[in-house]
């Protein structure tokens, strides 16, 4: 049972968006998981067994309980029934109370499809007819990770203690880690860490009302 399941379409792009956050929340105590629901075959760099491999030593660097990757077809991925339940049933086996998904936007068609298949998976696997042989899980909140996005942020989590950490991670992906991605990751981190005073931030976007039940201890940046 998990408290936290990011998913993506590829591996390598929790560790961009949101690695930083979830290495945190380990760090805290909560179990985190991560499914990536391609091989990321189709890509420039690397190859679909290394691109696995490699995901499972960077999700030791981020301190996750489980990683896993569905292999759905890469650049050819489809928000269709079949990858909705085949998720959805992971998603109930797992039990996660919160789940980060990419964000909705992209000029990417498998980010796109991966953010619109896994929320409505969260939903299905809420149903308790779906399966009669398992129990519904009923994901309490679903965050968009939107660092790689233009997107404003609802809320910006301090990753400043986790930032290397997080590059750590990026680094195991021996072909996809270039100097400009590091220095592009840095200023995207750095800004968004600016938002909220600290040094290093990753950014997440909710498309509900965030509910505050103590407005003296909300953190505010005086802008």
């Amino acid at each position: 049972m998990l408290h936290i399941l990011a998913i993506a379409a590829h591996p390598g792009e929790i560790e961009r968006t949101c690695g930083g956050t979830l290495r945190k929340m380990a760090a805290a105590g909560y179990s985190t998981g991560i499914i990536d629901l391609t091989d990321g075959g189709m890509g420039t760099h690397g190859t679909p067994e290394g691109n696995v491999e490699q995901s499972l030593e960077a999700g030791r660097i981020l301190q996750v309980s489980h990683r896993e990757n569905l292999q759905f077809p890469d650049g050819r991925l489809e928000n269709s029934m079949p990858a909705r339940m085949t998720l959805a049933q992971r998603i109930r086996d797992l039990a996660p109370r919160t789940v980060i998904l990419p964000y909705w936007q992209s000029a990417h068609p498998d980010h796109v499809q991966a953010s619109a298949l896994a929320a409505e998976a969260c939903f299905l696997a809420g149903l308790p007819r779906l399966d009669q042989y398992t129990e519904p899980c009923r994901v309490e909140k679903i965050l968009y990770a939107s660092g790689m996005s233009q997107a404003t942020p609802t809320f910006v989590t301090d990753i400043s203690a986790e930032f290397e950490g997080r590059m750590d991670a990026l680094k195991v992906y021996s072909a996809q880690f270039t100097h400009d991605l590091r220095e592009t990751l840095t200023v995207r981190a750095r800004y968004f860490g600016q938002m909220i005073g600290v040094e290093y931030g990753e950014p997440f976007v909710v498309k509900g009302v965030v509910r505050m039940d103590d407005i003296v201890t909300l953190a505010v940046l005086d802008c």
